[in-house]
This record gives structure tokens, sequence and C-alpha cells, in this order.
């Protein structure tokens, strides 16, 4: 996306942001934004928002952002975590219900959606260890590490197709019209 901010992106007239909120507000007690290095962008655009920052794994992809959403977990007494990707805007409405308890995450049509997923707090060590080491930090790997559990969607179209290039998001402006 030419390095814009997704998150800020609209869509319909809303920001990916507000889309995904909006989608997960009635599935979730408390939903946090891994914000990456910049948190005060969303908090300043979306006040009362949790916004979080990757702390000490800054730039190390979406881990980064998981253990941040576990490690705010843990300090609330969370069991779980869901992530989902902003550019995931179109959700199941059951998701968080669907994939039940920690740790699962989507397969839909024979592709595993890695980062959207229940993540148990207890991992947020590991996962810091994990960052910890050299080397790649694919989602893939720390989900096989856990033992994610595959839940399949059988869900019509793809509702976890994610808006990566111009071309995904004029798709996505089709599907919302």
């Amino acid at each position: 996306m030419g390095g814009a901010d997704k998150a800020l992106l609209t869509l319909g007239g809303r920001t990916l942001l507000e889309r995904m909120m909006a989608r997960l507000a009635p599935q979730v007690d408390q939903i946090m934004v891994a914000a990456g290095a910049d948190p005060e962008r969303i908090r300043r655009r979306y006040p009362g928002v949790i916004a979080l920052d990757d702390g000490e794994f800054a730039g190390l992809g979406p881990l980064a952002g998981i253990l941040a959403g576990l490690r705010a977990a843990e300090q609330a007494q969370v069991a779980q975590v869901l992530s989902v990707p902003v550019d995931t805007v179109f959700v199941p409405m059951d998701l968080r219900i669907r994939l039940g308890a920690a740790p699962s995450v989507v397969d839909h049509g024979g592709r595993v959606h890695h980062s959207v997923a229940m993540w148990p707090r207890a991992a947020s060590t590991r996962l810091a260890g994990f960052l910890a080491t050299p080397g790649r930090h694919r989602v893939r790997d720390f989900a096989a590490l856990i033992g994610m559990r595959l839940v399949w969607f059988a869900d019509a179209g793809d509702p976890f197709m994610n808006i990566n290039a111009p071309e995904d998001l004029a798709a996505a402006e089709r599907m919302v019209e």
C-alpha cells in the first residue's frame, strides 16, 4: 500500500480500524490495537482506544503486536487474546465463539490465517523468548511451537481476505457498496 498506515485507510467511508473495531466489539470484552512503534497516532484519532506499542521488539512484525496484547492480558488477568489484522475487515461476526479456547487458528479454504487466532496469555514468556532469538520470526512458526489447533471455517467467499494492495482495497470497496 505504498507505506500507507493501513489502520487509517478508508473503506466505504470508514477507516479499516473503525470497521475492525465494529466487527470485534460485540465479540470481545476489550479491544486493544497493536499500533507498532507509534501508538499515539491511534490515540489522537480515537481517544479512549487502548493502543499498544511493540516495546523492545518493535520492527519484528505481527508477533511483536501479539506479544504486546498478551502482556496487556497478563496485567488485566485475561486468559486469552483474539488477534485479527486490521486489514482483514470481513471476519465473521462469530469468530471468537467459533475459534473456541486458545490456542486456535483459522483454516479457511485450505489456507491457514496465522494472525487470525486465539492466543493463550500463558504464551507470553515463550513468545518473548522466541522474539529474542535471532532469526526469522514468522507467526506460523510460533503457532506451531505452541501447538495451535486448526479451526475449519467453511464460510462462502473469503472473510479473511487481506487488503495488501490498491486492487485489494478496490475489491473490498465493491464488497461494501
